[in-house]
């Protein structure tokens, strides 16, 4: 007796986990998802390709709800096949959602476990059904959305890359702030970027220009290959970046000095300047820049920079919950821009 109630033990334990299965031609699996907020109601848009072998693209369908799984779960109770959130790459959400506030909407998210903490998070700059529409008629596979933030494929340096997890960390952080892309149906491509928005706790307070999320990404410590003109005497490409920084009080007002380094590539020049020129206008070029968007951060009392990480060790819990309100706005930034370049090519020495 005991041999056979220790086969059927086993026998349980091998069908463990195996009860939810179902077959990848009974599920939808959206590429993209868009979220719309009005008056406390929430709008659903999946982008699923279509998988029959006679027909190619996508097919877009949306749902309103009083939750975003409430919409969700609408859209697969009509639907032949069981929508599968696992395999989501990019989440669009409306103005007004940012505006509103994505603490709710991110929180459901990361309890639901459906969707993965790596996918996009994007704000979208017009309304989503025009947007999705757009998508849907120029799109053959349905992969736009998807390459157009794939560092590997269509991602360019000038446009912001967030991740939910990030969004989740900085609803919860007194000192990680996020930007997110904001893009749009292009007139003559699928789609345009038209800059970053500047979340703070989840909510957007501003934005930065393709240009500043440039200069916004390599402060950030991302490796990218990014171009700037240099003072109309030249283009050059960044190759390699780091950041190095040094907090301290002086007075009882935060201080950082903070070190960039680059190594640059020359793409095209006018006219015949020299090396020296061209770092010396880079330095001016990127530290003006970086001045009108610090001026932006302390204006929004946004921490996009995560600047209050290199003081927490001076802070009590208490006093880091007001960096962003008190310590933020009177924080000093002594930036100093070193420059490689790389190769000369025909230029001169100086």
């Amino acid at each position: 007796m005991k041999p056979i109630l220790v086969a059927a033990a086993l026998s349980l334990l091998l069908l463990t986990g195996c009860w939810d299965n179902k077959d990848i031609n009974h599920r939808a699996l959206p590429i993209a998802m868009g979220i719309g907020y009005k008056n406390g109601d929430y709008t659903v848009y999946l982008d699923i390709p279509k998988v029959s072998a006679s027909e190619k693209g996508i097919e877009v369908y949306s749902e309103h709800g009083k939750s975003i799984n409430e919409a969700i779960d609408l859209i697969s109770m009509n639907l032949e096949s069981q929508v599968d959130l696992l395999h989501l790459k990019v989440i669009v959400v409306d103005k007004p959602f940012a505006l509103h506030g994505l603490e709710e909407g991110i929180a459901s998210i990361i309890r639901s476990r459906y969707i993965a903490p790596k996918t996009v998070f994007v704000i979208c700059d017009q309304p989503l059904d025009r947007f999705f529409k757009r998508i849907d008629d120029s799109s053959n596979d349905g992969k736009s959305i998807y390459d157009f933030f794939q560092k590997d494929a269509g991602w360019s340096p000038q446009i912001a890359f967030t991740q939910v997890w990030k969004i989740f960390r900085s609803v919860h952080s007194y000192t990680n702030d996020v930007v997110l892309p904001i893009i749009k149906a292009g007139d003559t491509t699928i789609l345009e970027s038209t800059g970053s928005a500047i979340m703070k706790n989840g909510v957007m307070v501003g934005r930065l220009t393709n240009e500043q999320t440039l200069l916004y990404n390599v402060f950030n410590g991302d490796n990218l290959m990014g171009k700037i003109e240099v003072m109309n005497h030249a283009t050059v490409q960044i190759v390699s970046n780091r950041l190095r920084c040094r907090g301290r009080f002086q007075q009882g007002k935060p201080i950082l000095k903070s070190t960039l380094y680059l190594k640059v590539i020359i793409v095209d020049t006018t006219g015949n300047p020299s090396t020296e020129k061209i770092k010396t206008e880079l330095k001016i070029l990127v530290t003006d820049r970086f001045n009108e968007i610090f001026k932006i951060v302390r204006r929004d009392k946004a921490d996009i920079f995560g600047l209050g990480q290199h003081f927490r060790d001076d802070f009590s819990r208490k006093e880091l919950s007001q960096w962003r309100e008190k310590y933020l706005p009177q924080l000093q930034i002594e930036l100093d821009v070193k420059t490689v370049v790389r190769n000369t090519g025909n230029l001169k020495s100086p």
